[in-house]
């Protein structure tokens, strides 16, 4: 049996199998390399359960890993080696957190090219955004860590001078967190990092899809001295282990970032338990552009954003609403960026568009777009599957498409742009705050009347104007509507995993 990335200790490999072919130098086929992971439970890399699921390598569609899938008795496992980590966690002092925080973030940051290896050949992202992926994630856990020491309280002026009022915040409880696949490393080091730093324990629920890059960032944490109860890993199927940890009574707090539709299911059982929720859902971004834009810019940094990760990216911007006189000079550079993607496998350095996760992802876009151009839209561009392997799509620009199309209303979470042509202010507003979904918007403009306006009108937990300035680690990051509620990041961060405790004292 081929040995786990976290068992091996090679130093950082220079292509992505490096590590699995260490023992099979033989092998001529990379689909023939299975390897098997671990669940990360009690303090012990161990298996819980007889089943596991497939992996498959999005560029080429072949099974490369199995992932372990976890039974109830082992989920009892973790909650019970959460409990008991939280007892000992949450009385190590915040300056002792800190410390071990950041030499966590420093092994995540010695680990980045095996990572980003990792990271491509489940996910299928360039190498180069999935290293980048890797140290950002070492850039959180270092803001959290340098929070956990400012998690101040308050004193509360009394109405008696013999009384003495404070506010003070206190770790909750054991959490159980569920992260995705699109942004593997990412994703789950918001929820590690920031419980952690909080003085929680964590049950966290890994990608089944991109598994190995999950189980390498739980070692950083390890590596860094986290007590190891206090930190638990688990894969399995999303249903069955997201019921039973939302529902156990020693659980105390639900983060998840997914689908709105999964999430207002988990809400709704959170709910049921009198959980503590944060919940980063499913968005559909506009990005507006206006008649003073700086066209150059708008079309280099929202062409760049729109195809990062494939589109894969919840805060991705989807709906281009263009002012009528920047329309054409708009469409023509949005197109000229588009056509410039090299798509391949993620593994290629010339590779700038690397492959969806699945092949559900490639039915999704097709029959999106299908459907959009029945209704009366244009296709201005791509719209088809690429190559005859693997999971990839061409980047596409749909114009002119009506609202009754399934797309305008539905988050593509792919490589698709639609770009509409808009009168004025009003209307782009109008049209930018019609979905449920308000995740991030964007807008371009040089009208510093028109930028506060859009402040206050448009319907966002994020808002970014003439840049792109979501999601670094000092920001809060979290939407409003159906995309969910609470933020991850800034000095939010840690909030969601605390509990604010009111103490009155009368002096004797």
């Amino acid at each position: 049996m081929l040995r786990s990335p976290v068992e091996t200790g090679l130093d950082k490999p220079t292509r992505p199998w490096q590590y699995l072919l260490e023992q099979r130098s033989d092998i001529q086929n990379l689909g023939e390399v299975f390897v098997s992971f671990k669940h990360y439970v009690g303090g012990v890399w161990r298996e819980l359960g007889t089943e596991s699921s497939p992996v498959f390598d999005p560029a080429t569609g072949q099974e490369i890993a199995r992932c372990p899938v976890i039974d109830q008795a082992g989920l009892e496992l973790a909650v019970q080696s959460a409990t008991a980590g939280f007892e000992k966690w949450r009385r190590v002092p915040a300056f002792d957190r800190r410390a071990i925080l950041h030499r966590a973030a420093a092994s995540l940051r010695n680990r980045a090219d095996r990572i980003a290896a990792l990271i491509t050949s489940e996910q299928g992202k360039p190498l180069a955004q999935a290293r980048a992926e890797a140290m950002a994630g070492a850039d959180i856990i270092e803001w959290c860590a340098d929070e956990c020491v400012r998690a101040y309280g308050r004193e509360i002026p009394s109405r008696d001078q013999r009384i003495l009022q404070s506010s003070i915040r206190e770790p909750i409880g054991p959490v159980a967190a569920f992260t995705p696949w699109n942004f593997p490393i990412n994703q789950a080091v918001r929820k590690l990092a920031a419980s952690l730093a909080a003085g929680c324990s964590i049950i966290l629920k890994g990608p089944e899809e991109t598994p190995s890059s999950v189980v390498e960032l739980v070692q950083a944490f390890l590596d860094g001295g986290i007590e190891p109860e206090a930190i638990n890993l688990v894969f399995g199927v999303p249903a069955a282990v997201s019921t039973f940890l939302i529902s156990h009574p020693s659980v105390r707090k639900i983060s998840f970032t997914g689908s709105t539709a999964v999430g207002k299911e988990l809400a709704a059982l959170a709910g049921r338990h009198m959980k503590r929720m944060t919940m980063e859902l499913g968005g559909h971004s506009p990005a507006l552009v206006f008649d003073d834009a700086d066209l150059h810019s708008a079309v280099s940094i929202l062409g760049a954003n729109k195809f990062r990760n494939a589109g894969q990216t919840c805060v991705s911007p989807t709906r281009f609403l263009v002012q009528e006189q920047a329309y054409e000079q708009f469409l023509s550079g949005f197109d000229a960026i588009a056509a410039s993607f090299k798509i391949g496998a993620g593994t290629d350095a010339e590779t700038t568009l690397g492959p969806l996760a699945n092949s559900r992802r490639v039915d999704a876009m097709k029959m999106l777009v299908d459907d959009a151009v029945a209704q009366g839209a244009t296709l201005h561009r791509g719209g088809r599957r690429a190559g005859n392997a693997g999971y990839f799509f061409e980047p596409t620009i749909l114009t002119d498409v009506p609202l009754n199309a399934r797309i305008m209303s539905e988050e593509p979470f792919g490589p698709i742009a639609l770009i509409q042509k808009m009168p004025d202010e009003a209307s782009m507003i109008s049209e930018a705050n019609r979905l449920p979904y308000a995740l991030a918007a964007y807008a371009y403009t040089k009208d510093s009347g028109r930028i506060l306006r859009l402040r206050d009108q448009l319907e966002a937990g994020m808002v970014s104007v003439n840049h792109h300035g979501v999601g670094l680690p000092e920001t809060p990051f979290g939407g409003i509507k159906d995309s969910g509620y609470g933020s991850e990041g800034g000095s939010e961060a840690l909030e969601a995993y605390q509990n604010v405790k009111f103490v009155s004292v009368l002096a004797a």
